[in-house]
């Protein structure tokens, strides 16, 4: 990707982000849910369906670890190579098996972290990326801040339970958010039932923690958490009717609990919108146009073949606004049915989010010379030389009418004595 580019998508991402609180509906989640804090949001807009002490600092176990892979991603290459960390994870620990001093790639490590939780595989890449697990801490602080996650402080790259270390549903949501909207290795990895990491020391097979993603197919995420204080936590995210919706639950009491509730809310926000064409072909926008050579006559413009979508909540279309931007002053032929002769701002809630052509409602043909004169005829202007021109054509034929020399006189002469 482009330096360009990237920074675009950084920018648009970033407004995004800062416009989630704002965006946050007061609607509570429905009673179903029982996870004290739940959360889930539209992808595209970041508008909130529902929350619950959506911003309540809680432990949030292993899910620390989106914040983790997303410093991997921004400072280290997927085909980097890392040396295994000396870590030694306790019994109960989620580990990839690594051996110290082993060596495998970005590519891999990721996989394991997202997939497997493997803590063994976040050690090795904190150490890999800053030098020291740290250093490592201090960029995930510093990132979160950067992304207006007010309720998130990091203790480790693993999600061990330490104190003053926490994070918050919406916080959790909208990180997950930022990587699925500028990382595709990452919504690939966390869509896979399992992966298979083959750049170790021997080939490995894992199993996605998230028993979600194979158990339910429109489900596409994301990241499991556990620990005694944090209880079950899963950030989730599932794609319906043309909707992508991510939830977040924490401090469930089980599991089972925790998928259920992750089912319920991912279920409950692809019903709250629908994806919609921001302008269908045809759309009148009250754009009447001049057409020269024709006086009185008028060309519509509407709108043309498009394919922006845009998601609106379910039952508002009302959201979507249409403004002409500056269409020509006059048209002149020939134009064909459907030819682009402007464009228009298409908005969403005040906010622009597309531009859309606006063509010819049917065509209109050149103008022949009659019509051309005709039209000339018409105006003010033409009007006022038309009528000097035959002024000054009488005169002159009357002057030439005028006797003029000796003979002229004679006849004045002859008229007095008469």
């Amino acid at each position: 990707m482009s330096r360009p580019r990237a920074a675009a998508i950084a920018l648009a991402v970033a407004a995004l982000l800062l416009a989630l609180p704002a965006s946050a509906a007061a609607r509570d989640c429905p009673a179903e849910i029982r996870a004290p804090s739940a959360v889930v949001l539209e992808q595209s807009t970041g508008e909130v369906a529902c929350e619950r002490g959506a911003d309540a600092r809680r432990p949030v176990g292993s899910a620390v670890k989106l914040m983790t892979a997303l410093i991997t991603l921004e400072r280290a290459q997927l085909d980097d190579t890392f040396r295994a960390s000396d870590y030694r994870p306790a019994p109960a620990e989620s580990r990839v098996g690594l051996v110290p001093g082993e060596r495998m790639t970005v590519r891999d490590l990721l996989s394991g972290l997202l997939v497997a939780s493997g803590n063994d595989a976040a050690m090795t890449l904190a150490e890999g990326v800053a030098g020291s697990e740290r250093a490592f801490v201090r960029l995930m602080n510093r990132r979160a801040r950067e992304l207006g996650l007010e309720n998130t402080r990091y203790g480790n790259p693993i999600g061990l339970d330490e104190a003053g270390a926490y994070s918050s549903a919406r916080d959790l949501a909208t990180l997950a958010l930022h990587l699925r909207h500028t990382r595709p290795f990452f919504r690939r990895v966390v869509d896979q039932p399992r992966v298979t990491l083959t750049s170790g020391a021997q080939p490995r097979t894992l199993s996605n923690r998230n028993t979600l993603v194979s158990g339910i197919d429109w489900v596409n995420g994301v990241k499991t958490g556990y620990t005694q204080q944090a209880g079950d936590v899963l950030v989730g995210s599932g794609r319906r009717r043309r909707v992508q919706v991510i939830s977040a639950v924490l401090d469930e009491p089980s599991k089972a609990a925790r998928n259920a509730d992750t089912l319920a809310l991912l279920s409950f926000g692809t019903r709250q919108f629908s994806r919609i064409a921001v302008a269908p072909a045809g759309t009148r926008v009250g754009v009447r146009v001049p057409i020269r050579y024709r006086p009185g006559a008028e060309l519509e413009l509407v709108v043309g073949r498009n394919g922006e979508r845009t998601v609106i909540p379910r039952g508002r279309r009302d959201l979507v606004t249409i403004e002409p931007g500056r269409p020509p002053a006059e048209v002149e032929g020939p134009i064909a049915e459907g030819e682009e002769l402007a464009r228009a701002v298409v908005l969403r809630d005040g906010r622009p989010i597309a531009t859309v052509p606006l063509v010819a409602s049917g065509p209109v043909p050149e103008a022949g010379l009659a019509q051309r004169t005709k039209s000339w005829f018409t105006k003010p202007a033409a009007v006022v030389l038309a009528f000097a021109v035959l002024g000054g054509t009488v005169l002159l034929a009357r002057r030439r009418r005028r006797p003029r020399g000796p003979d002229s006189r004679r006849s004045r002469d002859e008229a007095r004595v008469a």
